[in-house]
């Protein structure tokens, strides 16, 4: 279509930087057209802004929400050959199996430089998935703290998801605090400095770190000792990040994993195994539990009495109701002061 005469510019808009012209020949327009033409006009353009705003918006939630699926980038971690790690364990011998916990078993390995290394193998039967996995190298890759462990890296190929630590050669504490041989060797010098130990890293994890973490599984199989038996927290596949502002949260999964599972052992706080509810005071009750099996050597879920107590917290507890408990009724006889 051509125009014999002159074009009028009716109205300019800019949209998204852009300019916007309405034109129309000098011959057509009236008075009567003119408020026509600009009613159509601003409706149209109107919509056109909606449209490219609600487009921005979209795109925006896209990469908020990729970069929340992805909090990490694997690439930015040190990354590890599969195989190299079936090696470095020699198949992941049931010879150099340290532990198991409750997403995978733990080996023992050593590079090719000599290096030796525990290697965290995820269970494809547990109930970690990939989100779980990656929360544990979110959280660990960005704690720096000697009293806890350090993550030398990882490895994802295929099904196969596994975690490359630092490796300690006294294994956990209930390895020590537990068998009969091993925890004479835990004097009350040895065993007050584990307990500072596990204080300073709970102390780092809630405050002095640049995230506010809640752990959310301490016990003595998760407290590790290095070749000087000082106390390293370990295991962070529960962990939780808090916002700066934050102070307490709810999680279901862990209920169901109460209620179906033995799984729960005596470490959590009651509202949070009951209700799912966790804050610092979780951990803060875990330590707890801990502390009283460093001091007495037994273990908490295993305890009986003649009172009919089904733990050593329980057993504890009721005699402090009753005003008739000391420290020294349940003191390891092991223990030299």
């Amino acid at each position: 279509m051509t125009w014999s005469t002159s074009l009028v510019d009716m109205q300019e808009f800019s949209v998204s930087g852009m300019d916007l012209y309405l034109q129309l020949a000098n011959s057509e327009i009236g008075p009567d057209k003119v408020e026509v033409v600009i009613a159509v006009t601003g409706s149209l353009v109107g919509l056109a802004v909606i449209a490219v705003l609600l487009g921005i918006l979209w795109k925006r939630k896209g990469q908020h929400q990729g970069a929340k699926k992805s909090p990490v980038k694997l690439e930015e971690l040190p990354l590890f050959k599969f195989e190299r790690l079936v090696a470095a364990t020699e198949n992941f011998s049931e010879s150099n199996k340290l532990g198991r916990g409750g997403f995978g078993t733990v080996y023992r390995g050593m590079l090719e430089d000599g290096q030796e290394i525990a290697v965290k193998r995820l269970s494809r039967a547990s109930g970690q998935g990939l989100d779980e996995f990656m929360n544990e190298v979110v959280v660990i890759s960005k704690l720096q703290h000697r009293n806890l462990v350090r993550l030398l890296g990882c490895s994802v190929e295929g099904e196969e998801k596994t975690l490359v630590y630092e490796y300690m050669p006294n294994k956990s504490l209930d390895a020590f605090l537990f068998a009969p041989d091993k925890k004479k060797t835990l004097d009350w010098n040895t065993r007050s400095n584990i307990i500072e130990g596990i204080c300073r890293g709970l102390e780092y994890l809630h405050k002095d770190s640049r995230l506010k973490i809640i752990h959310r599984d301490l016990k003595p199989s998760n407290i590790l000792l290095d070749r000087d038996l000082n106390a390293k927290i370990s295991d962070f596949g529960m962990a939780r990040i808090f916002g700066a502002e934050q102070d307490q949260a709810n999680t279901r999964k862990v209920v169901d994993m109460c209620v179906n599972e033995y799984q729960c052992s005596g470490y959590m706080s009651p509202e949070y195994a009951m209700e799912g509810l966790f804050s610092e005071k979780s951990d803060v009750f875990s330590f707890g539990v801990i502390l009283l099996e460093i001091i007495s050597g037994e273990r908490n879920n295993v305890f009986s009495d003649d009172d009919e107590s089904f733990s050593l917290l329980g057993h504890v507890s009721t005699h402090i109701c009753l005003g008739v408990y000391t420290i020294y009724f349940h003191l390891d006889p092991t223990i030299c002061i």
